[in-house]
């Protein structure tokens, strides 16, 4: 990891406090604890010249805790009986290095360092007696270093900010952004679709982007230039969404003192986007298939038939084929809406867009004097490891959110990320099976963010196979590999 360590100002007051209070080095490392050798203790430069020595292998240990835990902070012991304090630094890819501090004992009676260096080195009675000199913490002692550490380690990831690799593939949605392998298909198939005018269904949960896709369908297709109208079919009354869709006379209800023409009059010669179309009453999915019949309806009291030339695209987080199953929607409709279908991935299935997403909406609701900000590597790793239900709706509100909170800082850090997305336990206790089962499809989402969506590596660094990771995932909602 190349970065300019020592000229952060935090890492150097860190280190002053450390070296005056404690006789302490403070040092950084790899992701996999290498790099003891650049920063120790006098004690441990004498221990490490011994023959066996494994002075490195402990700062290797607590990478590799910091690496599988959530955990940021780690006090490891070594073989001689010094003590680690290791805290993460964490990037989009996962763990990218580790602060360390080293040269005083926690934990360890004087009367057993000796026997400790003499089993474990064959030390001399000079690296003994150093070992035996070093300073003991209490428990006190320990979390001021613990914080310390944790603040140099904080602005390593400061001085690192995100950089969203950049992409060679390229598509005329300029919308929809991503290049994940689910994303991918969806363009192939909205290059085709554009340039028909039949009816597409949209199927997708609730914040993936379903009115995009009727966007991006519209405004590159032949009505591009006419009326685009949405509505979405669960936001009114059966009564109320029948005036809407298809207008009203005057005298047809109370308060209807003139005539009013509906939607799909207002997107004639356009498209008509119905959002949620599962949640329409039976009565209107009747005067609803009329209209893709033979492009007529009959307003809200009226008698004469009023033609109109739309193009529908419909769209439901309800599985319709599952819903005419149980008699719950129309099937002579089904088939008339699912013409072409479209399946929009949730964002877990494209957890490798999620740095890319996140930098794009730090750009959307940028401030009002034009300065912009950027998130840190920390920030991004808390994003990455979350499993967004929300979909990309809770991503946007959630960058919203931390906007917010830095009010005129450059910085997005992790300390601005919602407890919820990272993953800090408030509120009411669950079930053990519940905190289980989160905690895994953490587990799962995080290995997949840090390998780009590869599943084969994820489960190699998981320890498990690819089919129990892909088992594991559907289970846990998590979407099943290809």
């Amino acid at each position: 990891m190349v970065l300019s360590f020592d000229s952060l100002p935090e890492v150097a007051l860190a280190r002053s406090l450390l070296r005056r209070w404690w006789g302490l080095e403070l040092g950084l490392a790899e992701a996999d604890g290498s790099g003891y050798e650049r920063t120790s203790h006098a004690g441990c430069e004498t221990l490490r010249s011994q023959p066996g020595s494994a002075c490195a292998a402990a700062l290797r240990e607590a990478a590799s805790m910091l690496a599988k835990k959530k955990d940021d902070v780690v006090v490891q012991r070594c073989h001689a009986g010094l003590t680690i304090v290791a805290a993460a630094v964490r990037g989009g890819s996962g763990l990218i290095g580790v602060v360390y501090t080293t040269g005083a004992r926690y934990g360890v009676p004087t009367s057993e360092v000796a026997q400790l260096i003499t089993k474990a080195t064959n030390a001399t009675n000079e690296a003994a007696g150093l070992a035996a000199l070093a300073p003991e913490l209490s428990d006190q002692d320990v979390v001021r270093i613990r914080d310390l550490v944790a603040s140099a380690a904080a602005a390593v990831e400061r001085a690192l900010p995100v950089t969203v690799p950049p992409t060679t593939w390229t598509h005329p949605f300029t919308e929809i952004v991503g290049d994940a392998p689910a994303v991918r298909d969806v363009v192939k198939l909205l290059t085709k679709v554009v340039k028909s005018e039949a009816t597409v269904l949209v199927h997708g949960e609730s914040g993936t982007g379903k009115e995009l896709i009727a966007r991006a369908i519209h405004y590159h297709g032949p009505r591009a230039k006419k009326p685009f109208v949405v509505q979405n079919c669960s936001a009114f009354n059966d009564n109320l969404l029948e005036s809407a869709l298809f207008g009203h006379v005057r005298g047809a209800f109370t308060g209807a003192v003139k005539d009013q023409p509906g939607l799909f009059q207002v997107a004639d010669g356009g498209t008509f986007f119905l959002d949620e179309i599962g949640d329409m009453s039976a009565a209107l999915q009747v005067k609803l298939l009329r209209v893709l019949q033979e492009s007529t309806f009959t307003p809200v009291g009226g008698t004469k038939p009023v033609k109109v030339d739309v193009r529908i695209i419909a769209a439901s987080h309800k599985d319709l084929a599952t819903m005419v199953q149980h008699k719950q929607f129309r099937e002579d409709l089904f088939y008339r809406v699912n013409v072409l279908k479209i399946t929009v991935p949730p964002l877990r299935d494209r957890v490798a867009d999620i740095p890319r997403l996140a930098q794009f909406f730090v750009g959307k609701h940028g401030r009002p004097n034009g300065t912009t900000a950027h998130l840190s590597q920390g920030a991004l790793a808390r994003l990455v490891a979350y499993p967004w239900p929300g979909n990309i709706r809770e991503l946007e509100n959630e960058i919203e959110r931390m906007l917010v909170l830095a009010g005129d800082a450059q910085e997005l850090t992790a300390s601005m990320v919602s407890p919820r997305v990272a993953g800090i336990a408030i509120g009411a206790a669950r079930q053990l099976r519940d905190v289980v089962d989160t905690a895994e499809a953490e587990a799962l989402v995080a290995a997949l963010g840090r390998h780009v969506g590869d599943r084969d590596a994820a489960a190699v660094e998981l320890g498990i196979s690819r089919g129990y990771l892909d088992a594991r995932a559907n289970a846990l909602g998590l979407g099943t590999g290809t």
